[in-house]
């Protein structure tokens, strides 16, 4: 099998560039160290606590990778991560087994965050820590959603949001208005019961398919515009040849 058929080699995104890459990667680099440097300045009473903990490292990656995913919105962000760590220091408080302490953690993370309409990958890591971060984690108690990982995730989505004011991207994400002058038929009705259908979630939002679908059609009338003034003067041409 070559290696442009091969699934393992295919790219994950549409729309993905280089520079965009390239952007994700200063994006992340930024605003990961100065988020771990604004730390230090906290007063030692803090000291017993992690500054940094990993989940917002994941949530980095969707910040600035993928800005325009309805997973990396602020809400996102800091609800998913603060409500799953809620939810994991509850289990582990609630069942003294660990391995079912954090299997309930990580389960009642994704249901917290799907009803709190926050779902956020890294919550479930946000979550597992509670469980498994060790004594430190565990001393902190409920203090432990809140600081640090409330505050990672607000100090992390104020950086993003400045540093996206200069990369080109919207943030918090909004759909772009879609082009008035081109008809289009499918209605948001009919993106929704194509989504059923489906019976599988997309990682974008309603607005940005329809937004997606209007730019093709404006591309597809732009091409058969071309098509039909190409074939009109190939016509004129045989006529004035006979």
């Amino acid at each position: 099998m070559s290696r442009s058929n091969s699934p393992l080699f295919v790219p994950l995104m549409a729309g993905a560039s280089l520079r965009d890459r390239l952007i994700a990667c200063l994006g992340a680099l930024a605003c990961i160290a100065a988020t771990s440097a604004a730390f230090l300045l906290l007063p030692p009473a803090t000291a017993h606590l992690p500054l940094l903990v990993a989940p917002p490292g994941a949530s980095a990656v969707l910040l600035f990778a993928v800005p325009t995913s309805p997973l990396a919105q602020p809400w996102a962000i800091v609800g998913g991560n603060t409500v799953s760590a809620l939810v994991g220091v509850v289990a582990a408080w609630a069942v003294p087994q660990t391995s079912l302490a954090a299997g309930l953690a990580v389960s009642g993370a994704i249901l917290a965050m799907s009803l709190l309409r926050c779902l956020h990958p890294p919550g479930g890591a946000a979550a597992l820590t509670a469980v498994i971060g060790g004594p430190a984690v565990t001393a902190a108690g409920f203090v432990f959603p809140f600081m640090p990982v409330a505050l990672n995730s607000l100090l992390l989505v104020a950086l993003g949001w400045c540093f996206h004011r200069f990369s080109g991207h919207s943030y918090p994400h909004r759909a772009a208005t879609p082009p008035a002058a081109v008809p289009l038929a499918i209605e948001p009705g009919d993106i929704d019961r194509a989504l059923e259908e489906a019976g599988e979630p997309f990682d974008v939002a309603r607005e940005d398919l329809q937004l997606l679908f209007r730019r093709a059609e404006a591309h597809a009338q732009a091409r058969r515009e071309a098509a039909r003034i190409i074939a009109s003067s190939r016509g004129r041409q045989r006529l004035r040849q006979r």
